[in-house]
């Protein structure tokens, strides 16, 4: 056995020691890599204990876990005038329900048959006043129009059923003067024969007024003209009743002018438009699906899941309506989109109603035909997840970050995205988060540059944006 020199041991240490130092230095250059990891793991391993220790309860509570001391490559440090220009919210991580949902897109359309009222002419004339105007609110019954009647055949049919008129009246007056004569064969035979006149005078009376009838003039003016002895030379076109069977709409309320048709002066025909009337308290929400989709959503239907949409444009309350009812899928594919339709009934109210200075009434409704929506069917329920909104989850390429307050400084998390909707992010229960924790519900993002900054690095103008 040879025995090393002093020379040959000293080599030996020397030569450890400038690996220990290597050693070292490329530890402190990567820590920002491996750290990271490191506490990770002793989080997940937290996790662990505490799910046994709580009899397979899942989550951790914030209150018993520290997160330690922070790494400053991978934290940031803002003030209390920096976190208000950032909008921040604080956002508590809680384990909860999530319906995934699938989203199509729709449009507001009016209902065939129900929502246009078309106003025609019914009888042959002259506009003679035109008493509403376009966009006006108008009640049932109000007037619309006045009509000068020409039309020669229905001045005709007047004349005839009150020149009978006025001979039943006569051989009324007869029979009664008659009968006042007392007994006689002579007073008898012309009482008879006034009798026989007089049932063929009501037989004509009342087909003239079933010929009227036809013609346009309602029952309310033939007794108008028998009362007052006048033929009618001008009729009132009035709005009409309000038709409830099976609306939402709980009460009667205003009609719109949506267009007028004719000028004062013109002369109409029988049934020629005269204007349309809106009635928009009810609409439809017209969305479009895939094959895929409707069997889904006739699922979903089913079983009584709620329907939400949302217009794209507008965050009021009023912009997201929950509740809504399917109503039918159509039985054919619409040849352009090359998708199914489906009709979601839409319960409109009113947003304005005011009158001017000058009487006339304006109406608005809050949902309008025309306006864009995205209608949200849920299709299946996930328990026990880590539910965030959009805002918290910043979405850098292949990887995700939250970034989670600890003290003063807001830590970068790293997160697994399981899944994702236009509202809300779905991540792995995998220990990068806790149940307590809090993180940035908003300003995520801005935090994000922030860090980017702090540490020299290129800033991506589309990181963290969802299109």
């Amino acid at each position: 056995m040879s025995i090393d020199s002093p020379n040959k041991r000293f080599a030996r240490v020397w030569v450890l020691f400038a690996c220990l130092v290597v050693i070292a230095l490329v530890g402190i250059a990567t820590k920002s890599r491996w750290l990271p990891l490191l506490q990770q793991a002793g989080r997940a391993g937290h996790v662990a204990e505490g799910s046994a220790s709580s009899n397979g309860h899942e989550g951790h509570d914030h209150s018993e876990h520290d997160h330690g001391g922070h790494d400053e490559v991978a934290s940031i440090e803002l003030s209390e005038n920096g976190l208000r220009n950032i909008g921040f919210e604080a956002h508590a991580i809680e384990p909860t329900s999530y319906d995934r949902k699938l989203t199509i897109p729709a449009i507001i359309v009016e209902r065939p048959g129900r929502s246009q009222l078309h106003i025609t002419a019914p009888l042959t004339g002259v506009v003679t006043v035109i008493h509403a105007v376009t966009g006006e609110a108008i009640g049932s019954g109000e007037p619309l129009f006045e009509l000068r009647l020409t039309h020669e055949e229905l001045v005709a049919a007047q004349r005839d059923y009150l020149r009978t008129a006025e001979n039943l009246d006569v051989v009324n007056r007869e029979i009664t003067r008659l009968k006042s004569l007392g007994e006689g064969v002579i007073a008898g035979r012309r009482i008879l024969e006034q009798e026989y006149e007089k049932q063929k005078l009501e037989a004509s009376l009342r087909a003239e007024e079933q010929a009227m009838l036809l013609h346009g003039i309602s029952r309310s003016q033939t007794e108008t003209i028998l009362k007052m002895r006048q033929l009618i030379g001008t009729v009132a076109v009035r709005a009409p009743e309000h038709v409830h069977n099976g609306d939402s709409c709980q009460e009667d309320h205003l009609f719109q002018v949506q267009r007028l048709n004719v000028a004062q002066g013109e002369q109409v025909e029988v049934g020629h438009e005269l204007a349309i009337l809106a009635d928009h308290c009810e609409l439809h929400i017209e969305g479009l699906a895939f094959e895929d989709d409707v069997t889904l959503i006739r699922q979903a239907t089913e079983v009584g899941r709620e329907v939400t949409a949302k217009l794209l444009v507008g965050d009021s309350p009023d912009a997201t309506v929950t509740g809504l009812e399917v109503l039918y899928v159509a039985d054919q594919i619409d040849p352009d989109s090359r998708a199914f339709k489906i009709y979601l009934r839409l319960p409109n109210k009113v947003a304005l109603n005011k009158t001017s200075s000058t009487g006339r009434r304006t109406i608005e409704w809050r949902y309008k035909p025309g306006q864009r929506m995205q209608v949200s069917v849920p299709v299946e329920t996930w328990e026990n997840q880590l539910v965030l909104p959009t805002t918290a989850v910043v979405d850098e390429g292949a990887e995700a970050y939250v970034y989670r307050q600890n003290g003063d400084h807001f830590d970068q998390v790293s997160v697994h995205i399981l899944h994702r909707d236009p509202t809300s992010f779905v991540l792995a229960n995998d220990g990068a988060l806790f149940r307590g924790d809090i993180i940035a519900g908003n300003g995520a993002y801005q935090l994000h540059l922030a860090l980017k900054n702090k540490s020299g690095g290129g800033i991506d103008p589309h990181a963290g944006h969802n299109h």
